[in-house]
């Protein structure tokens, strides 16, 4: 009897142990789309702020835009049925749209539909006007555009193709050109280079003023900057991509900004002597006024110049000098008609609001602390209140706040630790969260702007149920001592951790000017892929180097001139703490990344010799050298005057390489050029030293699209196996 109660409790025991030991798959987590969160995709806020809509689709894959109730989360009715809408060029078939916009005074759509990629985030669409009154939807223009963008009054649009800036009279219906000499790799009138999409991160280059009456845009004048050529495979003979690509220390574009008289067709250009960048363009709360934010090439002095519609400066609004460099970002808030502006600055010491009034007379600083404001989500004029995210609690973190513009009344309107992101309603009545934290997938709840919450979203509870079928391992947040700082590092051990066991390392670095990956937020794809190495047996650990973000400006800014140098420095100490732990297997430790993180691994396994085993870089700079002009010189200068960029090239140091070597790039990264690799490869050979190398045929800087992401993974997990 006792032999057979055994027998049974060991069966039950064998069963709940198999259960409880699920193993995560490569397929789980690339191909079946069983860790998929939901999420809340594409809600857009009415100008009531009580209301949203959404672009749904039935079952018969009909397009409606629906307006829903943000309190209640309640259907209102359809403001659209596209099915019931006669689209000029449908050929009578279903039309399908990927976006649209309303006017502001929300009696009007525009739809953008068949939209092809440029590069990140620029694109060109078909756009197509809707009439609520006429019930009609019109061709905006043949071909495709760029941007399409309301008027003020909802009585024009303006847009941009073939390199050249045009406005429709949506009254008349007649389409007015107001530049001419827009041509490829020339001339680029109201987009981007590709350099400024890029680093200034914006490729919509015109704002209307105020009242419609004018429009501002960049002209850019690409013609000396030097052309990358990047082949196309597939065909007989690959086709050549050729644009323009100011590599560190050449030639930019010549930028200016033209202000154009829509109705006149008349334009005034401002251009000052000297200046080197255009990173923001806004008008003033009046026509009379355009803010024009002016930069030298080290992008360490930065001047707000008020100019005139003659496009003559008047004044000089602010301005923000830095031993380093001054970071470009969207806060900026006008307060009142032109009576001051919220901005935001790292001269504290760490990254703060501020306020000015428009006359100078007054500046004084909002939120105080040894903390960063990480994002500002907008300012309440008609209450005077700023909303914000800060690393106030700790970097680890982000909580929402809201400030009065005297810096008063300080209110932290997210509740849960983790990482919290908002969304605000127009008018900031109401907000969207979403919070993470590294061991729980997004939690989506709508808030009133007290912090209060209002109803979940979406609360992915069955993800969550999912997970805890599986045998995943909880993060830990620990501090690694290096060079008389405590860096931030995440571990995550394998299920059953052994400190009696030694155990193989695999570290993964980012490590880039301002970036985080050591963060209690939900880590995606990746930290999947995290739990299934730690479930074969790995212990997981990313550390953030000095240089990285939400730590202040001394932390972030010290890497300044050397890029590469603290951040090995720091992670090849922090390999060497680990490797000090008794359950550490000090032969086994290796080290991964992707884009910096490429180029950190790189580094660390030829400097650090002794330390790593083995190193995986995707798509990695080589030698900023290689890289663009705006990025590279803010954080390093022009080659010709720092020997840094040498000193700490991967390139440079390949002779010293022991270990294993994995490089990986996609043949079509117009960010990261395939050149990179090619240089390093060569470096490599003619230094007598095995590797390996996969290259993606025609794949850009993400390296994904069919199984490509399966198959890289798949290639990155068996390395890691076979090697380390």
């Amino acid at each position: 009897m006792k032999t057979l109660i055994s027998s049974i409790i060991g069966l039950v025991l064998i069963i709940g142990s198999a259960h409880a030991q699920q193993q995560i798959t490569l397929e789980d987590i690339w191909a079946s789309g069983k860790f998929r969160p939901e999420y809340v995709y594409g809600l857009n806020s009415m100008e009531d702020g009580v209301h949203y809509t959404l672009l749904e689709a039935d079952r018969g894959s009909t397009q409606k835009i629906n307006q829903y109730a943000y309190s209640n989360g309640k259907f209102v009715k359809t403001i659209v049925d596209l099915a019931k809408l006669e689209f000029p060029n449908s050929n009578g078939s279903p039309f399908k749209i990927d976006s649209y916009t309303f006017s502001a005074d929300e009696k009007k759509l525009l739809f953008s539909a068949n939209t092809e990629s440029i590069y990140r985030h620029s694109t060109k669409s078909n756009y197509y006007v809707f009439d609520f009154e006429t019930n009609k939807v019109e061709l905006l223009a043949k071909g495709k555009q760029r941007y399409a963008t309301f008027s003020p009054k909802a009585d024009k649009i303006a847009f941009v193709q073939e390199n050249n800036l045009f406005v429709k009279n949506l009254t008349t219906n007649q389409v007015k050109q107001l530049t001419t000499d827009g041509k490829k790799n020339e001339i680029i009138n109201g987009a981007t280079d590709w350099v400024y999409e890029e680093e200034f991160a914006f490729d919509k280059a015109f704002f209307w003023s105020p009242s419609g009456k004018y429009i501002a845009f960049y002209r850019f004048d690409e013609s000396k900057v030097p052309e990358f050529n990047m082949p196309i495979y597939g065909s007989l003979y690959p086709k050549d991509n050729l644009f323009k690509y100011p590599k560190a220390g050449e030639q930019n574009s010549k930028v200016t900004i033209g202000i154009v008289n829509v109705t006149e067709g008349t334009t005034n250009f401002f251009d000052e002597e000297g200046l080197e960048y255009i990173p923001r363009v806004k008008w003033s709360k009046t026509d009379e006024q355009v803010v024009i934010y002016c930069m030298n090439r080290h992008q360490n002095d930065l001047k707000l110049v008020l100019a005139g519609t003659d496009g003559q400066p008047k004044d000089l609004l602010l301005g923000e000098f830095s031993d380093y460099y001054v970071d470009i970002t969207d806060n900026f808030f006008i307060v009142g008609e032109n009576k001051g502006i919220i901005y935001t600055s790292e001269k504290s010491g760490f990254n703060h609001l501020h306020y000015q009034s428009w006359d100078k007379n007054e500046n004084y600083q909002i939120t105080k602390g040894n903390w960063d404001v990480t994002e500002v989500y907008g300012f309440d004029e008609e209450n005077e209140i700023i909303y914000y995210q800060s690393a106030e609690i700790s970097p680890l973190e982000r909580q929402v706040y809201s400030i009065s513009l005297k810096g008063e009344n300080k209110k932290k309107l997210s509740k849960k630790a983790g990482w919290n992101e908002a969304s605000f309603s127009t008018g900031f009545n109401s907000f969207i969260n979403y919070h993470s934290t590294a061991s729980r997938p997004v939690y989506i709840s709508l808030h009133k702007n007290s912090g209060k919450e209002i109803r979940v979203l979406k609360d992915n509870k069955k993800l969550g149920e999912i997970i805890e079928g599986y045998n995943f391992s909880e993060p830990e947040f620990i501090s690694i001592p290096a060079q008389g700082q405590s860096l931030n590092s995440y571990v995550i051990k394998p299920p059953n951790f052994d400190e009696n066991k030694k155990y193989p390392v695999l570290m993964y670095v980012y490590g880039g000017p301002g970036s985080q990956t050591v963060k209690n937020s939900w880590g995606g794809a990746n930290y999947l892929w995290y739990q299934m190495m730690a479930q074969k047996g790995y212990i997981i650990v990313s550390v953030d180097n000095r240089g990285t973000g939400a730590r202040g400006e001394e932390f972030k800014k010290v890497t300044y001139k050397q890029l590469g140098k603290y951040e090995t420095e720091d992670q090849i100490t922090a390999a060497k703490w680990l490797a000090s732990r008794s359950y550490i297997d000090e032969t086994r430790i290796g080290i991964w990344g992707w884009s910096y993180g490429g180029y950190m691994s790189s580094l660390c396994l030829f400097k650090g010799v002794d330390v790593f085993k083995t190193a995986m870089a995707v798509a990695p700079v080589t030698n900023w050298k290689y890289y663009d002009s705006i990025y590279t010189e803010r954080y390093m200068q022009t080659p010709d005057e720092n020997e840094g960029y040498d000193e700490n090239s991967p390139i440079t140091h390949v002779d010293k390489l022991k270990g294993n070597y994995l490089l990986v790039h996609g043949t079509g990264d117009d960010n990261v050029h395939f050149q990179n690799s090619i240089e390093m490869v060569t470096a490599l050979q003619r230094a007598n030293k095995q590797f390996d190398f996969m290259m993606y045929p025609n794949k850009n800087h993400g390296i994904y699209g069919g199984n490509t992401r399966y198959h890289l993974f798949k290639l990155l997990t068996e390395y890691v196996e076979e090697n380390l």
